[in-house]
C-alpha cells in the first residue's frame, strides 16, 4: 500500500499510494472495516476507513459524536441519517456529521461500500461542535457543490468552518486530457481517491496509475495532483474525490482548480 517500502520516517515525507485491492477488512459488529489511511501510512490527522455494510445491515459507529465525520458511498444504495435528518444514499452520495452529532448508514438489498473520514476537534471531545442549523447541508452528491467555472470541474461539497475540526471534501471531474493542478499544500494532509474511471495521481515525484477505490495520501508539503491521460473517442472521464484535514486550505480561495 505504501509508495515506498522504506522505513516509517521516509513514508511520512513521501506519502502513500492506497490500493483498494490491498485493504484488509475485519468484522465490526454487523459490518466490515479496513483502515485506509492513518498512523500506519504516516498520517497525523487524516484518518479514513473503508466500511462494507452487508445488505439489510446498518453502520452506526459508537462514539461518532466525538468526531467530525464525512462518509462517501462508492457502491450500493440505502439510507443515511445525520441527527434527525434522513436521506436516500447511493453511489456518489456523501454525508457530513459534525462533532456532537451522530449518523448511520443502512444498506438496501445489496452491500454498500463507503469511505469515512474522521477528525477530532481541537481540544478533543465535542468542544467546538456545530450547533444544529449552523453547519453545511448534511447530505450532498459528488456531482454538486460550489463549482469552479474553468475546466476541469472541481466541486466543493463540504468545507471547514468555525468550530469544526477542518474536514474538506471535494470532487474533481476530468475529461480526457485534463489535469488538476500539481502542487504542495504546506499546512494540510490530503487524501484523495478515484470514484470513476482510470487515470493517474501525482505523488511526491511520480505519476501512479489508479482505478476506482484506489487513492493517495499526501503529507504537508508533498506535491500531488491528478490527470486523465487518455485520449480518443473511446476515452472516458476520470472522477476523483477527497480532501484535506487541519484548518482551512489556502487553495479553496484560489481561482484555479487543483488538489
Amino acid at each position: 500500500m505504501n509508495l515506498t517500502r522504506q522505513e516509517t520516517g521516509a513514508r511520512k515525507k513521501t506519502g502513500a499510494v492506497l490500493r483498494a485491492a490491498e485493504l484488509e477488512y475485519r468484522r465490526h459488529g454487523d459490518c466490515f472495516v479496513s483502515p485506509v489511511t492513518g498512523p500506519h501510512t504516516g498520517a497525523r490527522h487524516a484518518a479514513v476507513d473503508a466500511v462494507r455494510i452487508p445488505a439489510g445491515r446498518q453502520w452506526s459507529p459508537p462514539g461518532a459524536a466525538a468526531a467530525e465525520q464525512i462518509a462517501v458511498v462508492l457502491a450500493g444504495a440505502g439510507v443515511g441519517t445525520v441527527g434527525y435528518e434522513i436521506s436516500r444514499m447511493r453511489a456518489a452520495s456523501a454525508l457530513h456529521s459534525p462533532a456532537g452529532s451522530t449518523y448511520s448508514l443502512s444498506a438496501g438489498d445489496r452491500e454498500m461500500t463507503v469511505y469515512v473520514w474522521s477528525a477530532v476537534p481541537s481540544g478533543g471531545g465535542t468542544a467546538g461542535a456545530v450547533r444544529p442549523g449552523t453547519g453545511p447541508a448534511p447530505f450532498r452528491s459528488l456531482w454538486n457543490g460550489e463549482t469552479w467555472l474553468t475546466p476541469p470541474a472541481a466541486n466543493v461539497l463540504f468545507r471547514p468552518g468555525a468550530g469544526r475540526a477542518g474536514l474538506c471534501l471535494r470532487c474533481g471531474i476530468m475529461q480526457p486530457g485534463e489535469t488538476l493542478g500539481v502542487r504542495p499544500h504546506e499546512e494540510n494532509e490530503a487524501v484523495y481517491f478515484v470514484f470513476e474511471g482510470e487515470g493517474q495521481f501525482y505523488l511526491h515525484d511520480r505519476w501512479v496509475d489508479l482505478g476506482p477505490g484506489d487513492g493517495v495520501f499526501a503529507p504537508p508539503g508533498v506535491r500531488h495532483g491528478a490527470r486523465n491521460p487518455h485520449s480518443g473517442h473511446l476515452a472516458s472521464r476520470f472522477v476523483v474525490f477527497g480532501g484535506s484535514v487541519a484548518g482551512m486550505p489556502a487553495y479553496l480561495t484560489d481561482d484555479l482548480p487543483d488538489l
